[in-house]
């Protein structure tokens, strides 16, 4: 099976390499069990030659205009950038993977390369995750993409895309699955250390709302929500000292932030009570106070709706709990 790795402008390193040594790890096990690879690795780029770090140098390098074609293309995570501005850069991919799928090939995204997918207009009217903290902005870019957010993996017609980071090894352990048996991807499961059985990404997510932009008003009214979501109880609450009507103000934040302003207030709350739960050893009644809300059933509901599990599952995951050093 010929596997491509596209080498997009500032790819995620860890992602790349975590590709290479999952498929090369599969390859060294059929060996072992006496069976030949199963997947021929090769980096594709824009240019004729390709510097690598030292320890994937060995992997072939192609370009996209060789006329080459593959059974699996992986468009690996993007680093820590201007997803829209890199996106751009990486146009040039466009025509080449909607050949490369229309020729049979399986498209797979790992974590924030689905915005490259989302881009090339491969996921419009598909299911679609991406890291939980860029989802709302892959639906604010790209509206015809059937956000799943909580989706670890998604398939549909031969293009796949993972969640977040590790939910990259999950999207690999399915396709291994597909070409390989569930045997070996249970005995690659085992080697990484991966949970098979996680369905379900909300947990890992944080809320860092977006500030870059200079719309005064929509700053105003975060700011607010910011020092005063405890005691906020609605949307006429906080926009009553804001210069503007609830339509108009409501427009401008979803075109600034992604979401609305309840919606806005909401995760506040709620990555308030997550970060109590992470690094205190309040009760949850006293918890759900500070975070503004006053009907346990409810705010149970609303912390499950966005974390994807109860309070006391999320302590009980994160909370801070360190053995002593003897």
């Amino acid at each position: 099976m010929q596997l491509a790795i596209i080498l997009t402008s500032k790819y995620r390193l860890l992602s790349l390499a975590a590709i290479v040594d999952v498929f090369e790890t599969a390859n060294r096990l059929l060996r072992e069990d006496g069976k030949p690879n199963q997947y021929q690795i090769t980096f594709v780029g824009t240019t004729a030659t390709k510097a690598l770090p030292d320890d994937i140098s060995h992997i072939p390098y192609g370009s996209i205009t060789n006329g080459q074609y593959y059974d699996l293309i992986f468009v690996p995570a993007f680093g820590s950038v201007d997803l829209a501005q890199t996106v751009t850069e990486n146009n040039c991919f466009f025509p080449w993977l909607h050949e490369q799928y229309a020729r049979g090939a399986t498209l797979a995204s790992n974590c924030t390369g689905a915005f490259l997918l989302g881009a090339s207009g491969l996921l419009d009217d598909r299911p679609a995750t991406t890291h939980v903290d860029a989802a709302d902005k892959l639906a604010a870019c790209f509206p015809r993409i059937r956000l799943t957010r909580d989706a670890v993996v998604t398939h549909d017609a031969n293009i796949y895309t993972s969640g977040g980071a590790t939910s990259g090894f999950h999207l690999m352990l399915a396709l291994i699955q597909k070409h390989c048996g569930r045997e070996m991807a249970v005995r690659l499961a085992k080697l990484f250390s991966i949970d098979m059985d996680r369905e379900n990404q909300s947990y890992f997510g944080h809320f860092a709302p977006a500030e870059a932009h200079d719309d005064e008003l929509v700053l105003q009214l975060q700011q607010k929500i910011k020092t005063e979501f405890s005691a906020i109880r609605s949307l006429e609450e906080a926009i009553v000292d804001i210069p503007a009507s609830r339509r108009n103000l409501v427009r401008r934040f979803k075109q600034a932030t992604g979401m609305t302003p309840i919606r806005y207030l909401q995760r506040t709350k709620i990555e308030a009570a997550k970060k109590l739960l992470e690094n205190t050893e309040k009760g949850l009644l006293e918890i759900m106070l500070s975070a503004g809300y006053n009907d346990m059933k409810n705010f149970r509901q609303l912390f499950k709706d966005n974390t994807g599990m109860t309070p006391k599952a999320y302590r009980d995951k994160f909370a801070m709990r360190f053995d002593p050093i003897i």
